[in-house]
């Protein structure tokens, strides 16, 4: 069974890439996010003429969650327990399911903008939040997988010396991922066994970030135990980041016997 987790930076815009991308690599679940679709626009059935149910909780500002699924789609939630609105608006964060017995989050966790910021206090309460999440679902093979917006080391940044009073790496964002209490799994930086470069999953769009290696490790699978038994295989799918028109992520692909 394969897994995987990509934020597309806009689903319209990447659509063509992510159904060739489901072609080639056959996931059975995918956890979408940044889609920037309200729910009325999500393209429902050409995900279903791919061969995968979807459910998507979005409202076509800078956010959107989906789940695609080939082994089935069921008690879909939408949102966290307590989610709070920012600015006045409920955005599309969250979005959970259960697929082929597993329970399955799409998250994609506030930026935070700045320390300090109204924005950086609702990034580590959304991630507070998720404790609830985890306290009452993780009985059964449970992850929280998506954009976390949080490097959990400073090996997971290409220049931690860049960063100083930056979010993303502050002591108070890697603390609340670690409070959930669940595991880290560290991927591969491509599809190839030998690949020993920083297994990065974010690159910088401007100044030739990619090529340059400016990169961050902020896309994360947390599984509880008895979903870590399963584990194969965890991998970051670098080429889905090259060539025309890409996210500025990359999948993180994570394969279960």
């Amino acid at each position: 069974m394969r897994i995987a987790t990509w934020n597309v930076n806009s689903a319209k815009a990447r659509q063509p890439r992510l159904l060739a991308w489901l072609e080639q690599r056959q996931p059975d679940v995918v956890l979408l996010q940044e889609t920037k679709l309200a729910d009325e626009a999500w393209p429902e059935q050409a995900y279903a003429d791919a061969g995968y149910a979807s459910a998507h909780h979005g409202t076509g500002r800078w956010n959107g969650v989906a789940i695609l699924s080939k082994v089935g789609l069921d008690d879909v939630t939408r949102d966290v327990p307590g989610q709070v609105a920012f600015d006045g608006a409920m955005e599309g964060r969250a979005i959970g399911a259960t697929c082929g017995g597993l329970r399955l989050w799409s998250l994609y966790v506030p930026n935070g903008r700045g320390v300090g910021t109204p924005h950086f206090a609702y990034k580590l309460g959304f991630l507070e939040q998720l404790q609830q999440v985890v306290a009452t679902e993780s009985h059964q093979p449970f992850g929280l997988l998506g954009d976390f917006n949080v490097a959990p080391a400073d090996d997971d940044v290409w220049d931690i010396s860049l960063f100083a009073e930056s979010t993303h790496v502050t002591p108070q964002e890697r603390q609340a991922v670690t409070a959930l209490n669940l595991h880290d799994l560290p991927p591969r930086a491509s599809a190839d066994p030998e690949d020993a470069r920083p297994a990065y999953t974010f690159w910088e769009m401007r100044m030739l970030g990619f090529q340059k290696g400016r990169g961050m490790r902020i896309d994360l699978a947390l599984v509880n135990d008895a979903l870590r038994a399963r584990v194969s295989d965890v991998w970051v799918d670098r080429d889905a980041r090259k060539g025309e028109g890409p996210s500025d992520h990359a999948p993180l692909v994570v394969d279960l016997d």
